[in-house]
């Protein structure tokens, strides 16, 4: 059951294969995205990464997560556990709708009675920084 979701589209004028590239690209995520950042691990099921999250007003904090989905050129999903009560699942997807135009989305789902209530506290914050993450995205893969 999904307690809360924030979620950013935002339309891309590049080949899916360009905005795989700069997401699949980890150790790049620290010169285009404003809010993850020094990423390391495997694009694989079930594979580790470790990253660093600073969202503006909420503070920075490192993570480490599971890789539960990814699909190349698709989509790049990892769920955390943040103690008793408290799961986040993160995610990058890519929609094409025809060679050279995408819908890409972001967003972050939280579970979990202590999810709904960092999502309750930290709503305003985690919309600006998925915002923040697409049109980065937007502006990386479009140059």
């Amino acid at each position: 059951m999904e307690t809360a979701r924030i979620e950013k589209r935002v339309g891309v004028q590049a080949p899916s294969d360009d905005i795989w590239n700069l997401i699949a690209d980890l150790p790049s995520w620290d010169r285009w995205n404003p809010v993850e950042t020094t990423v390391e691990g495997t694009i694989a099921f079930g594979g580790e990464l470790a990253l660093t999250e600073t969202v503006e007003g909420v503070g920075e904090r490192r993570a480490v997560a599971r890789v539960v989905e990814w699909q190349p050129r698709a989509q790049l999903v990892w769920a955390e556990s943040r103690g008793l009560w408290f799961r986040s699942v993160r995610y990058y997807e890519i929609e094409e709708l025809e060679p050279g135009s995408c819908i890409v989305a972001n967003g972050w789902i939280f579970r979990g009675l202590r999810g709904e209530m960092y999502f309750d506290k930290h709503r305003a914050k985690l919309k600006r920084a998925a915002e923040a993450i697409g049109e980065a995205i937007k502006a990386n893969a479009e140059s």
